[in-house]
């Protein structure tokens, strides 16, 4: 078996097949349904067997869930309904199992090691790769949290890094390391809970970065290195990139709303309005124009702009740059920590709808020191105008995510990983590999 995703050419698509994926997020929860083609030879995109051609998309505004936990299940489940009855009814189909992504659950990534002796005199086999992934995978089972991916990195022969497949060749030792990211099991669970009350089942649960990642990052980018930051409304998240392998994630739970609730609380004005001055009056960087530059603030319970108070826009830029460095930099200060800043480089790509703020690009830029630029869905067909910007970049990822799964390996280790007393779910994960069997 391969540490890497498999070549385009060794890929062999079977046949279409219709998956649904769940965005739940602290401000729009995203329901897709869509139609997986397979894809002809030389239209793949970094290893993807089949193409995404979306035939029903409901969204709407996400209640009961803040920072990316749910808060309130009532309210929740009823914004889970009202996403996948709109999918459901634009694509004439009634769907009963779900893909759903995790930003939440304090997302932490270590790196499992494991070896196994090898006979010098004999070629390496199919069944000593597998000997050593199931000794990894044993090894990476030993933490108390939930895991949520377990996905090889690179095959190590006799001290020797980066071998991708190491059948046939001859050594003494075998070791392979493996990118173990878990998760808190109780927001894990109450995501769940919240979408068996929808009277769905849960297939898998992708984390929010490495969706965003699999859907927004070009083959160099995955290739030479590169962080992809999904900036949602309650959390922000990195995934590291290297060499094709996902190898690094971390979050914090600060996002978009965090700025909106600074702009009502320096303005004394509603969310309603602090959000409108955000998208539309407001920019991360300040402009030598902004001082001269009025804006009207409604006060909360004033209905009549007449009786607005008028402020400098700058003070309003003022607000929103504060808040959008101090979440930069702790990010910047995460990489860093995390020992993956030189794989990084100088490659960051921004995905989630706080990306969308008017010169974040270049604040990043500056702060991060590092190339920036803005992702987007990429090879997806179908999705309306509005859901092509980096906002929908995670629920896009998770079309792409069955066509990568095969790698990992929590999957197929964990039967009833999220198994719930009374929930009518026997485990959604130990369902996955069969279903990826019959559609890939």
């Amino acid at each position: 078996m391969s540490t890497k995703s498999r070549a385009p050419e060794q890929k062999k698509p079977r046949r279409s097949a219709v998956i649904t994926v769940l965005d739940i997020g602290s401000t729009k929860t995203v329901c897709i349904i869509a139609r997986m083609t397979p894809c002809e030879t030389g239209q793949y995109l970094h290893g993807r067997t089949h193409s995404p051609e979306v035939i029903g998309i409901g969204h709407t505004k996400s209640h009961g869930i803040k920072s990316g936990l749910i808060n309130d299940l009532d309210a929740a489940e009823q914004s889970v309904r009202q996403a996948v009855d709109a999918a459901e009814r634009m694509a004439g189909l009634t769907v009963d199992s779900i893909i759903v992504n995790v930003g939440a659950g304090r997302l932490a990534s270590h790196i499992s090691s494991a070896s196994i002796e090898l006979d010098e005199g004999r070629p390496i086999s199919k069944s000593d790769i597998q000997k050593v992934l199931k000794a990894g995978v044993a090894r990476a089972a030993n933490v108390d949290r939930t895991v949520l991916h377990m996905l090889p990195v690179d095959h190590v022969l006799d001290g020797e890094r980066g071998i991708v497949d190491p059948r046939g060749m001859i050594g003494r030792q075998l070791s392979l390391n493996m990118h173990v990211l878990t998760a808190d099991a109780a927001p894990l669970r109450n995501v769940e809970i919240c979408i068996n009350r929808a009277h769905l089942s849960v297939e898998a649960m992708v984390a929010t970065p490495y969706a965003s990642g699999l859907s927004a990052l070009v083959d160099d980018e995955l290739d030479l290195g590169c962080a992809c930051i999904d900036m949602g409304g309650g959390t922000t998240s990195v995934a590291v990139f290297a060499d094709r392998a996902f190898i690094h994630a971390d979050s914090i739970p600060v996002g978009g709303h965090h700025v909106t609730m600074d702009i009502a609380r320096g303005f004394s004005c509603r969310l309603e309005d602090a959000e409108r001055l955000k998208v539309m009056q407001g920019s991360a960087l300040a402009t030598p124009a902004d001082e001269r530059d009025v804006i009207q603030v409604p006060a909360i319970g004033d209905d009549d702009y007449g009786q607005a108070t008028q402020v400098p826009r700058s003070l309003l830029n003022r607000i929103i740059a504060a808040r959008v460095e101090e979440t930069l930099e702790m990010l910047r200060d995460r990489i860093n920590k995390s020992g993956y800043s030189s794989v990084v480089g100088k490659r960051v790509v921004l995905t989630g709808g706080a990306a969308q703020l008017t010169g974040l690009p270049e604040l990043a830029r500056r702060i991060l020191g590092r190339n920036v630029r803005v992702g987007r869905p990429l090879g997806v067909s179908g999705l309306p105008t509005a859901a092509k910007g980096p906002a929908f970049a995670a629920v896009a990822g998770l079309m792409i995510y069955p066509q990568v799964a095969e790698d990992d390996q929590s999957t197929m280790r964990f039967a009833h990983p999220f198994r719930l007393a009374g929930t009518g779910t026997d485990g959604p994960l130990g369902r996955m590999t069969q279903w990826l069997k019959d559609s890939f």
